[in-house]
Parts: structure tokens; sequence; C-alpha cells
């Protein structure tokens, strides 16, 4: 078992700090309860410097105004695996920003290694295997087990000498700086609200859905919303996306009806089957006038040659993605494709300000973009 130290208070936290503040690198992950509960939060951190380790315990520690600016330090490298979970629920919880960032998953992408989870690199690089049953733990539950602990710091136990392994490795490779410019745009992302309403425009599927049909999606969904409220459990432990879908698209409005829907299982019938019936009745009585459409995006307009150079487009991005052996979404997504096709960009500096075009995709495809645009 790996030794650490456990920080479950204030002063904890506060002595710590002073000694994770001088480090220059310190490897971070969180454990979150979002499988278990309506309002997710983080319910442990774990931390490394090059010698110790640190598990924290959110649900006990009030003051996280010590840990704020060692995240905020850009004179100390914060290494994660896959940080975007990370940096938005540390938004949060606890208003806390990471810079300096490596992300040990991002670095993965640019040498094209696709075998990039955190189990597969510990298995490769240090023969480790990690229990995934802990990946879907409620991590809020106390006191933490004996393996919950193993687990969770075994996480970050490994991190500061893979990230050395995965930067000589994009030193070498001549990529480290297009990773870098990658770690920076990840710093910058934020916690996302997902209950603003309405809650059909982060619907799978709403878009192709009529005004009457948004009408009861919008009524289901706000009903789900109560119930997992009342009964603090997350969304799809109450009732699924797709169920959510058949019932908008099928309008039962008895039981019978919702019976012969196969929609829901006969023992969510039972616990929520009144009140499905009810959203949709609803949901169909609303008036025309207040019924919801969804925003329609201004289609840009096509030039004849769109198609063709959307084509060659992806014929260069799969001919890249086989010479660097990056994969070709991430060299350049579809969205960025179209994008280009249309605006038909005449120079680099043009093509970097298309849909977030990042500086590296412009210095691997720049040349070869616009040659292609100019034919």
């Amino acid at each position: 078992m790996i030794e650490y130290t456990l920080i479950s208070s204030n002063k904890d936290l506060k002595n710590q700090c002073r000694y994770l503040e001088i480090q220059k690198q310190i490897a971070m992950d969180i454990e979150a309860d979002s499988m278990h509960h309506f309002k997710e939060r983080v319910c442990l951190i774990q931390m490394a410097d090059p010698e110790r380790h640190y598990l924290i315990d959110p649900l006990t520690i009030s003051d996280f105004s010590p840990l704020k600016p060692i995240c905020e330090n850009s004179a100390i490298t914060k290494i994660f695996h896959g940080a975007d979970f990370d940096i938005r629920s540390l938004d949060r919880d606890f208003d806390i920003k990471i810079s300096n960032l490596f992300d040990t998953e991002i670095a993965c992408r640019f040498l094209g290694i696709q075998k990039r989870s955190l189990a597969a690199l510990l298995k490769k690089h240090f023969n480790l295997n990690l229990d995934k049953r802990f990946q879907k733990t409620d991590w809020s539950q106390r006191p933490l087990s004996k393996q919950m602990i193993d687990y969770s710091i075994n996480d970050v136990a490994y991190l500061i000498e893979l990230a050395s392994i995965l930067k000589k490795k994009l030193i070498d490779a001549g990529r480290l700086e297009w990773a870098m410019e990658e770690f920076q745009l990840q710093t910058e992302v934020r916690y996302d609200k997902n209950d603003e309403m309405p809650l059909f425009m982060k619907f799978k599927g709403a878009g192709k859905m009529g005004r009457e049909s948004l009408a009861i999606l919008e009524s289901l969904l706000q009903m789900r919303v109560r119930i997992a409220k009342e009964k603090n459990l997350p969304l799809f432990k109450i009732i699924s996306a797709e169920s959510i879908t058949a019932m908008t698209l099928r309008k039962p409005q008895s039981m019978n009806e919702l019976k012969q829907s196969n929609a829901l299982s006969p023992k969510q019938i039972t616990m929520y089957g009144d009140r499905c019936i009810k959203a949709v009745v609803q949901g169909i009585a609303m008036s025309k006038e207040k019924m919801p459409s969804y925003p329609k995006k201004r289609v840009p307009e096509f030039q004849s040659t769109a198609p063709e150079k959307i084509n060659a487009l992806k014929n260069l991005r799969e001919s890249m993605s086989l010479k660097t052996g990056i994969e070709p979404g991430f060299l350049m997504n579809n969205a960025t494709i179209a994008a280009v096709a249309v605006a038909l960009p005449s120079s680099e500096e043009e093509f970097l300000h298309i849909n977030g075009t990042r500086q590296w995709q412009v210095e691997l495809l720049g040349k070869e973009v616009i040659q292609i645009l100019n034919e």
C-alpha cells in the first residue's frame, strides 16, 4: 500500500498547502458522486508531489482558500489525466481554476496512442492493474474502504513519472508546443449548468421534433427533474433518455397506452406512471401560441464547390492522420471542415480564425488546406 497523508480539516489543509506551494509539479485527480446523487459534488481530491501523496476530504473541509492559489499558480505544473471533468468540477464546487496544466490524456492524442485510458497507461508503463469497479463507486460514502483508498491513490501516484515519459516523447516528436496549446485551452473550460430552461435544448433529438412534441418533451423532462430532486438520484436512474423519447413520440394519455408503449418497465410504471401521463397530457393541452419551438440555426450558404472541397479536406485529414498517427477527428473535426469549405480562407491567418482552429492545426495542415481551397 502506498503511504499517504489524509487531509480532513481546514487546519490540515492549510498546513499541507505550505509544503505544496513550493513544489514545481503536482499530480491531481478527483472523485465525485455523479452516478449516485442528483446534485453532483466532489467527494475526494487526490494529490501527489514527487515525494508524498495526499487525500483531501471535501466532505469535512469548509475552507479551500489555501488550495486555490496553488492550483492557480502558473509556476507549478498541475498534472491530470483527462482534466475536463476535473476542471469543471473544481470550478463548480470551490471556484478553483487550474493554470499550467499537463494533461496526459491529451499528450497521448498527439503521440497517436490509441489505448490512452489511465488504466491502460499504468499497465503499459508500470505493470499496474487498476480495479475498474471503483469507477462507479459512491465516493460520498464514509469511511472510505482500504480498497477505495488504494484505487484513488494509484490515480495520482504515477502521474508525475508518466507525464515525464510522455513529455520526452512529445519533445522527440516535435509536438510539445502543440500539446501545450491544447493544455492551455483545456484550462479555460468552466462548469456548464445543465438545468437551465428550456431543458429540451440539451436533449438529443429535440431539434428534429415538432412544437407539440417539444411541449410534451419539456413537460416530461421537468417532471423527471422534480422526481430526481425528491429522491436525490441522478436523472438516468429515474427514467432514461430513451424512455423519455419514446413517451414523447407515442404520447400515452392513459395507463393502458403507457403500458402498450413499452417506454417504461413495470416497476417504473408503478412508481411514475401517473406522473408521466399527467406530463404528457399537460404538454398536449398547451395552447399552440405557447408551444415551444426549437431555434433554427442559420444555414450557411454553400457554394457549388463546397461538397467537393469538403471531400478533399477529409481526404487530406485521412492522409495526414496516417502520416502523423494522430486520430482524424482530433486533427480537424467535421464542423471545422464544413466551416472552412464555406468560408474559403485565402491565407493561413484566415484559417486560424475559423471555428476555433488551433495554431498547431495551422502549422500542420495550413498550407495543404489553402492549396486545396485554391484548386
